[in-house]
């Protein structure tokens, strides 16, 4: 190999798009730049997820055409230096280009739950920031553990937290990828995802 062939190997290892290490069938997009530091592996009955931005993780294999159950039990394994949110997100479309559209689903650890809709850049509240008693909260070692629920098989589609309905939720389409959200800053084990059709 010369000077100049390895030169040139060197600049495109450096200009290749860096890309995040998931398992095989799954997806990560990060809200700002690339997904290179999402860091979601498999471990025992679930996944580990430790990432270096907000991100959606998802897989093409969970889009839904109309009625569907979510769920998943998200562990927080030590808190954040600020209260960030995770949970699910429903009716993806166009998740990897610029017109990135999906309704999310999160909770934190000071006891509140979200719900929010992208479109492309853009992103509006359906309920803002909300305490509930569903939510568990940290506790003193910055731990919490709450299973999340998307039941979208009525006219509404209700959003559980624990077992509890936190909010239900109009006029919201159901079509699209099924999947994960999780902000930065975050330590977390992901066990139980699964998404049924109804």
């Amino acid at each position: 190999m010369t000077m100049l062939s390895r030169l040139v190997g060197a600049m495109l290892l450096v200009a290749s798009p860096a890309v995040a290490q998931l398992p095989e069938g799954w997806m990560a997009r990060a809200d700002r730049g690339d997904a290179s530091g999402v860091k979601f592996a498999a471990m025992g009955p679930g996944f580990h997820v430790n990432p270096g931005s907000s991100a959606v993780i998802y897989r093409e294999a969970d889009k839904m055409s109309g009625s569907f159950h979510a769920e998943a039990t998200f562990t927080q394994t030590k808190a954040p230096a600020h209260p960030e949110g995770y949970g699910l997100i429903f009716g993806g479309s166009d998740l990897a280009g610029a017109g990135q559209a999906y309704v999310y689903f999160l909770v934190r650890g000071d006891g509140k739950y979200l719900v929010k809709r992208r479109t492309g850049a853009e992103t509006a509240n359906v309920m803002e920031w909300t305490e509930h008693e569903a939510v568990a909260k940290n506790d003193a070692a910055g731990k919490a553990t709450n299973k999340l629920e998307i039941d979208a098989t009525g006219p509404k589609v209700a959003f559980k937290v624990n077992g509890k309905t936190v909010y239900e939720m109009e006029g919201a389409t159901k079509a699209g990828v099924v999947g994960l959200r999780v902000n930065h800053g975050l330590d977390l084990h992901i066990a139980g995802f699964g998404v049924h059709k109804m």
